[in-house]
């Protein structure tokens, strides 16, 4: 994969209370619950078998304690990029309460009042992708839930709002590479290593 890095590993963290809750959870700084701190753990393994030349975090918490539990804290490159989307004034409300208000409202297409649309949160996974075509080796990248779903649209070309498409679970694993000269999504939303045997 010449002048980028073979495989990126996109990590979403562990369970919080708010993604227990479904409440969104942008920018507030929420800790893993205990299940999701095991979760976490259940990645020790699951990771090891990648020689990562390169490990991205998110500067919160859920995040960089998702990457120490899971083996790789001691190597993680705080990236601000990788924050979760902006919710704004939806910031800890869940799509049930909006839609109450709302009744027509779709996070994808309408974006965040007094935060940000999907097309603002391609620019930030445009600008991680950017970065990943300097590494040469395998990247490691733990961050959010719909951040992370963005950048599995925009590495693929597809608009920001393809996202919606592609759900996630919490600590999961999904691997974009290439195929040839084509970006590809080698790997999505895995969750077997949260039950192991």
């Amino acid at each position: 994969m010449s002048q980028t890095s073979r495989v990126v590993v996109l990590v979403r963290h562990g369970e919080t209370e708010w993604t227990r809750s479904k409440q969104h959870t942008g920018r507030q700084d929420i800790p893993l619950t205990e299940g999701g701190r095991r979760e976490a753990e259940l990645l020790r393994p699951r990771l090891a078998a990648w020689p990562f030349a390169r490990v991205f975090v998110s500067p919160l918490s859920r995040a960089r304690d998702t990457c120490v539990l899971a083996g790789l804290g001691d190597r993680a490159e705080a990236r601000p990029d990788l924050m979760e989307w902006d919710y704004g004034a939806y910031e800890g409300r869940t799509r049930a309460d909006i839609l109450r208000e709302r009744p027509e409202w779709n996070l994808w297409r309408d974006g965040c009042p007094q935060g940000e649309t999907a097309d603002q949160v391609g620019i930030r996974a445009d600008r991680i992708i950017s970065e990943l075509r300097g590494v040469e080796g395998d990247v490691a990248i733990f961050a959010h839930g719909h951040f992370l779903r963005v950048l599995g649209a925009r590495w693929v070309h597809a608009p920001a709002a393809f996202g919606e498409r592609l759900a996630l679970s919490t600590a999961s694993v999904s691997v974009l590479g290439r195929e040839h000269s084509a970006e590809v999504l080698w790997l999505w939303n895995d969750v077997s290593h949260l039950t192991p045997g």
